[in-house]
């Protein structure tokens, strides 16, 4: 199989679909490696090392066309999709339920779409998703901490406190992986943290690991409102399967925190948990609303792009080799949990999650092979 690697072309987007010994591996097993010139430098990889591992550097042109398979990081934007063919295999983060643009495009393009985020193990885990849900928690607080301060636009508030003055409040909605990861490190600098889910299961667990030094809520409306309302930080959570996020914090919630706290929206790439998020840039990361500051990058661990990549391409080798070996056709039969990851196959929609969100017709993977 021919594999290509384009750059990343979302604002300071710097991770890479794979990385150097990934392209040796693959091809070893016999298949054409294609790498955009320049794909991997903001990991950290210039081309040669590349070359060494038997990978061809070309243009852009020939690392989308001319290929069978296409791996990246982000969603193509409207100009990488026209350079898309129906039948071609598209391997990345699509985040469809919250992009009907390019839902709309994917589908008319005819190509073959499965997507880190909908990857799902039978018992329940997201093997692609969870590595970049750590990283994103764990920035989202980071950037909270930086955002707080005065001269980034904050209340002038050190989040952990000192001797003698009051620490700050974070909320956190939703405790999955996520969550759990900026919960860590909020707890960490020392703040004061409530974290609200519907499941029980993984409230008990954070409360355990913690040793109960932190508020754990059952998610409900009054919960919600007298955590948020009342804290310095509030981190957006929560993840449903292909689904677009429900909105839990309302506008009216926002507006009654204090001028100079921080919403940072980690579900903004699936429409945000936030009635008052959108999606914003690394290039221009924050607004205001009713004196709050929103941050909506939907690309955060792309600022990391070193730690990103590599966390990012272990869990997605397995899977792109198995793709590139078998076929998509064969691997997703195959394997229950990649099969879970089609979104798309050759103009039909095969996730539930997204069909339901956009308010699209359902096939099933079988129906929707069948077809073809």
């Amino acid at each position: 199989m021919r594999v290509g690697v384009p750059r990343e072309t979302k604002d300071r987007e710097h991770r890479v679909g794979l990385v150097p010994d990934g392209a040796r591996a693959l091809v070893r097993a016999g298949h054409e490696v294609l790498v955009e010139e320049g794909a991997g430098l903001g990991s950290g990889f210039d081309d040669a090392r590349y070359v060494d591992g038997g990978a061809r550097i070309v243009d852009v042109t020939t690392a989308w066309s001319d290929v069978d398979l296409v791996v990246k990081v982000k969603e193509p934007n409207p100009r990488e999709i026209e350079r898309l063919h129906s039948g071609q295999i598209l391997f990345c983060y699509l985040h469809l339920a919250g992009a009907p643009e390019v839902a709309d495009a994917l589908i008319r393009s005819g190509v073959i779409g499965v997507a880190y985020e909908t990857i799902r193990q039978p018992d329940g885990a997201f093997p692609v998703l969870a590595p970049m849900s750590e990283v994103a928690g764990r920035l989202a607080v980071q950037i909270g901490v930086t955002l707080l301060q005065r001269d980034r636009g904050g209340k002038g508030l050190l989040l952990g406190g000192v001797p003698g003055v009051g620490r700050g409040r974070v909320t956190v909605v939703g405790a999955g992986t996520v969550g759990i990861n900026a919960v860590r490190v909020a707890h960490a600098l020392g703040a004061e943290v409530d974290v609200l889910d519907v499941d029980l299961k993984r409230l008990t667990y954070l409360y355990d690991i913690f040793g109960g030094e932190l508020n754990t809520l059952y998610s409900n409306p009054g919960n919600l409102e007298r955590s948020v309302v009342t804290s310095d930080l509030v981190v957006g959570a929560v993840y449903v399967a292909g689904r677009r996020a429900p909105t839990l914090v309302t506008e009216a919630m926002v507006e009654r925190m204090e001028p100079g706290s921080v919403i940072v929206d980690v579900a903004v790439d699936q429409g945000g948990c936030v009635e008052t998020i959108r999606p914003t840039s690394h290039s221009d990361p924050t607004y205001e609303l009713h004196g709050v500051l929103h941050y909506g990058v939907p690309n955060m661990p792309g600022a990391v792009p070193r730690t990103s990549t590599f966390a990012l391409t272990n869990a997605t080798f397995p899977y792109l080799e198995a793709i590139a070996q078998l076929g998509a056709e064969t691997a997703l039969l195959r394997d229950p949990a990649l099969a879970e990851g089609a979104n798309l196959w050759k103009g039909r929609i095969v996730c539930e999650g997204v069909a339901e969100s956009l308010d699209l017709p359902l096939h099933s993977l079988q129906e929707a092979l069948a077809a073809a």
